[in-house]
């Protein structure tokens, strides 16, 4: 089942006048590192794009400073959050014991969390309000670790395994790709393949795991049904974002960073939002 426009539709909206900074989401981010220091950037900069009301930033003292330096609105250090987004830019062989104790509280707290990179190795069996999103080779380690077998490339095998990969975790998987998989414990599973090839590029993952943070703090909620479509929406949205950076470089297309997919979620978001009819 391929996910929609109009399924985003129905999960991102437009704030009215009774919303403020908080009930519009508060998105937490332990990201980058000292030799990634950039995937912290990247992550905030898509979290404020596509629509979070507040980001709080944890992370190394470099990083601080260049998402600041980026996005001045940032808030630093820890606070009320409705979702966080932990592991991106991260390496679990460089990762000092205080950071992975930090990251180990994050997964085991009341919110909901989307777990990436390099946090992944952290995530264990249980009933979790996560939302995993590894590529084809943090997947199949991630598998390993799950005592699950190596799978096809093939779309429909991709679409079974992420399904059992979730169903073992009992968490939200998802699987990244030129089809990216959202696949949930209870059996659903959508496919996304609107992004342009052009969005194979470094620090993408950074931006989407932001994207999605950003909406699933706007509805927080520990149902790995919803978690699950709220992910698909961040994931719509990101690749449509790439789709609106390329389709700038006419007449087919051109090279994009990944900082330009994340200057292109708001228009995603006004697309989606401007698709519902307007209440008279």
């Amino acid at each position: 089942m391929e996910w929609t426009l109009a399924d985003t539709a129905a999960i991102v909206r437009s704030p009215d006048a009774s919303d403020d900074k908080y009930s519009r989401g508060v998105v937490g981010m332990r990201t980058g590192s000292d030799a990634y220091p950039g995937a912290a950037v990247l992550g905030v900069e898509a979290a404020w794009r596509a629509g979070a009301g507040m980001v709080r930033y944890v992370g190394p003292r470099r990083a601080e400073e260049l998402v600041l330096q980026r996005r001045p609105e940032t808030v630093l250090g820890t606070g009320r959050v409705q979702a966080w987004v932990v592991g991106s830019g991260m390496d679990a062989a460089t990762r000092t014991p205080e950071d992975t104790e930090a990251l180990r509280r994050i997964l085991a707290a009341d919110e909901p969390v989307v777990v990436d990179a390099g946090a992944l190795d952290l995530a264990e069996p249980g009933a979790h309000a996560w939302v995993v999103t590894p590529h084809a080779g943090e997947h199949a380690r991630l598998r390993a670790r799950l005592g699950l077998p190596e799978t096809g490339e093939a779309d429909d095998e991709r679409a079974a395994s992420a399904l059992e990969t979730a169903s073992v975790l009992g968490a939200v998987v998802v699987l990244k790709g030129a089809v990216t998989i959202v696949a949930e414990p209870g059996g659903w599973a959508t496919a996304i393949s609107i992004a342009p090839p052009w969005l194979a590029t470094a620090g993408a993952g950074d931006v989407l795991a932001g994207a999605i943070g950003a909406v699933v703090a706007g509805t927080p909620t520990a149902d790995p049904a919803v978690l699950a479509r709220r992910a698909a929406a961040g994931v719509w949205l990101h690749a449509q974002a790439a789709s609106v950076a390329a389709g700038a470089l006419p007449p087919r297309g051109g090279p994009i960073t990944a900082l330009e997919v994340a200057s292109c979620l708001p228009h995603a978001v006004a697309q989606v939002v401007g698709s519902v009819p307007r209440a008279e």
